[in-house]
């Protein structure tokens, strides 16, 4: 294959004329028992691999917070000049015969630079796969649902404000129902697609299917069985979490609405997916003569803005001896929703642009308590970002697909606290009673152990979807069925 000319030029500028550059269209067989070329081969790579990743996620980031065509034209070249680099390097990396090889930081750097995941794909499938996942990813996160008579509310504020807030329970079926007519009607037509092209993305990098490739980033081969042992330990926590879940949304909205003996509506969590339901502890308070304070009130009246949130957040992680986020970071992150109009992609998200310490933040922030620990969890990430920029390129990124959402998890779970809420002014009750613990408890349960059962269902669905277990004709039912099973929630009966 011939390397981009992008590419070729940037090694060519920085000198990298190793023995790696006079041979790389036909190596010597004997170099790939060398361990010494491998090394010269890892160091080759590292410098024009930063620029051309930094390159690939600058077209990125101009596509998500400024939606045209000619922005997802630029990402989707630099894209496929990204995956021809990954292949070009990766098949080379795949020839080092490495079963002698004495440094195993050179055995698992030449592992890691193997698997090139979609970049495997001929150049064609590579554009379609990616045009299928720009438009869904597009879809899904600027898609809105109109009223009869009045505006079109988008997800990201509004439809999301409506099922955390609303107590209606025909306004949040409608929101519910609505939101998924328009997404999952432009999106299903194409899904299949997207599956067929990522499985043979994952056996061109030798695996079965796309859930076998993303497994195998664990480094486990009893992850699935692991994961359903921890599932099956929690699940007696969960069920009674559940019950008493119902019992209160029973006595909220009555047994028109509320089967004591079935599942729960997902419309009636507090969520667009029921992934926590954090959002009706107002229903379920165990003591509700002792609410919790509002804070996202408390934020209002003390004229909260969005960069005032991520500064507390840099406040608390450099109180931990961490390292805060660099200039770079407050001139280019997005840190709330552009005033200019244009249309971009308001999920929140980090990004680590491979060139010093030039990292950001995607967030159409508004001033909640729920957007405060989102900021607080996505600088989780910047902090990882920070602490790895010393690594080579091959290694920045989370040591598995989970780690590095845990780290974020760790840091929001501890800024949530009574003790840290109280010194940042956002709390005024000094201590906390029994009664008032217990209910702080229960909107911790809601918010996460909720959502491990949301999480594994869709990881399950995924794995049986891209193994063929589920096939297109059944995803909507086969999706019903497994939460009916893993998670006890349900859809309307329009949806299910």
């Amino acid at each position: 294959m011939d390397l981009p000319w992008t590419f070729l030029l940037v090694l060519l500028c920085y000198g990298q004329l190793l023995p790696w550059l006079r041979t790389a269209g036909q190596p010597s067989l004997d170099a790939f028992y060398n361990e010494t070329q491998a090394k010269l081969f890892l160091k080759f790579y590292e410098q024009p691999a930063r620029i051309v990743f930094n390159e690939f996620m600058e077209a990125t980031w101009n596509y998500v917070t400024n939606i045209t065509k000619r922005n997802r034209r630029n990402m989707f070249q630099k894209e496929v000049e990204r995956s021809q680099f990954m292949l070009y390097f990766g098949s080379r990396a795949r020839l080092f015969k490495t079963d002698h090889f004495q440094n195993p930081d050179v055995k698992r750097m030449l592992s890691k630079l193997q698997n090139i995941d979609k970049s495997a794909l001929p150049t064609e499938d590579l554009r379609e796969y990616n045009r299928i996942l720009t438009y869904m990813e597009t879809t899904y996160s600027t898609a809105e649902v109109c009223l009869d008579e009045g505006p079109c509310l988008p997800l990201e504020p509004d439809l999301e404000e409506i099922m955390a807030t609303s107590r209606d329970e025909k306004e949040l079926l409608w929101a519910w129902q609505r939101w998924r007519d328009v997404v999952g009607r432009q999106i299903r037509p194409v899904f299949e697609h997207y599956v067929q092209l990522s499985n043979k993305a994952a056996q061109y990098n030798g695996y079965k299917d796309m859930g076998a490739l993303w497994r195998a980033k664990y480094e486990s081969n009893t992850l699935e069985e692991d994961l359903k042992r921890l599932f099956d330990e929690l699940q007696p926590l969960y069920l009674n979490l559940h019950a008493y879940v119902r019992r209160s949304l029973f006595r909220y909205y009555g047994p028109e609405v509320i089967d004591l003996q079935g599942p729960i509506p997902a419309h009636l969590l507090g969520n667009m997916w029921a992934q926590s339901w954090d959002n009706i502890l107002d229903i379920a308070l165990p003591y509700p003569k002792k609410p919790p304070e509002d804070i996202t009130k408390i934020m209002k009246n003390q004229h909260w803005k969005p960069e005032k949130m991520f500064q507390e957040a840099n406040i608390f992680i450099t109180s931990l001896g961490l390292l805060p986020a660099p200039p770079e970071f407050w001139v280019k992150s997005m840190l709330e929703k552009p005033a200019d109009g244009r249309e971009v992609e308001c999920h929140a998200s980090a990004w680590n642009f491979y060139r010093g310490n030039d990292v950001r933040i995607k967030k159409c922030t508004e001033v909640t308590i729920e957007d405060l620990l989102s900021i607080f969890h996505q600088m989780g990430h910047i902090q990882y970002y920070l602490q790895f920029q010393n690594l080579s390129v091959i290694y920045q990124e989370g040591a598995s697909p989970a780690f590095e959402e845990a780290v974020g998890s760790v840091i929001t779970l501890s800024a949530s606290s009574h003790k840290h809420l109280l010194s940042r002014g956002l709390l005024s009750q000094q201590h906390q009673d029994s009664e008032e613990e217990v209910n702080f408890l229960l909107g911790i349960a809601l918010e996460k152990i909720a959502f491990i059962p949301f999480s594994y269902l869709v990881d399950v669905f995924r794995w049986k979807v891209f193994d063929g277990t589920i096939t297109k004709s059944i995803y909507n039912q086969e999706w019903w069925n497994l939460s009916l099973h893993v998670s006890p929630i349900s859809g309307s009966d329009v949806a299910s």
